[in-house]
């Protein structure tokens, strides 16, 4: 049975955010105020269907996927790009492969005692972070 993602979970680290956004394209203002957000996860799971709303004081996002399905995603108020995005599990680990303008692109998410970790990748870049249950 694969893990149970669910919650809200509020941000605790971040490392190498700075890179994966500079290997995203983004610009150089919006790198700087991102940084400094503490965005909160709301994740919903109903068996293999999710949903994950990030909360920020700069922007929101939201993405519903059911995993092993292929779906269009659109990164407006991220990176503004659209990708093919699918979803599986690997053991415990939800993992997202992105295909589009950018290479090697994606991010996988597993529990481990109380903490949410997230590794975002992309183009060589890897971003570690790290949440804790609201």
């Amino acid at each position: 049975m694969p893990a149970d993602l669910s919650g809200t979970w509020n941000l605790s680290s971040s490392d190498n955010f700075e890179g994966y956004m500079l290997a995203l394209g983004i610009d150089f203002a919006t790198r700087k105020i991102a940084k400094l957000l503490k965005p909160q996860k709301v994740i919903e799971q109903n068996g293999d269907s999710f949903t994950i709303h990030t909360y920020s004081s700069l922007r929101n996002y939201l993405v519903q996927f059911k995993v092993g399905e292929e779906f269009d995603e659109d990164t407006k108020g991220l990176d503004n790009r659209k990708c093919k995005s699918l979803v599986t599990w690997d053991n415990d680990r939800l993992t997202c492969v992105q295909k589009g303008e950018k290479k090697d692109r994606g991010w996988t998410h597993w529990i481990e005692g109380d903490t949410l970790h997230l590794e975002m990748f992309c183009e060589g870049q890897v971003c570690k972070q790290t949440f804790q249950r609201a």
